[in-house]
């Protein structure tokens, strides 16, 4: 198995993980007060983890655009000097990626989780 098929089976497993996990019912007619804290407790589980998605992807996906764009830029700066103003704002295009992942994160933590 090459790198990329080690990568998708990793994730599949991690999504099966979280699928199987039981869900803990809120509901307060039936369950005691110890089944809803639980289930408080595993919201926020999700809302972490879903938040350290958010900003962990966006992150490696920033990263893989940088390092085309950025030898690319590097390439075209060596040719003519003139081009730098061009490479510096094109390197610094995906990093928005990242702020986006860094708000959503910040809604969930802070929005979701309270």
């Amino acid at each position: 198995m090459n790198g990329k098929k080690h990568l998708y089976v990793l994730a599949t497993m991690f999504v099966m993980t979280l699928l199987a996990t039981p869900a803990v019912s809120a509901d307060s007619h039936t369950d005691n007060e110890y089944t809803e804290n639980a289930a408080k407790e595993q919201a926020k589980g999700y809302i972490a983890i879903g938040a350290a998605l958010a900003v962990g992807l966006a992150g490696i996906g920033t990263g893989l655009a940088q390092s085309n764009i950025g030898s690319a830029a590097i390439g075209a700066v060596a040719e003519d000097k003139d081009n730098f103003t061009n490479g510096l704002i094109f390197v610094a295009i995906p990093e928005t990626i990242v702020i986006f992942g860094l708000v959503i994160s910040a809604l969930l933590i802070f929005v979701m989780g309270a």
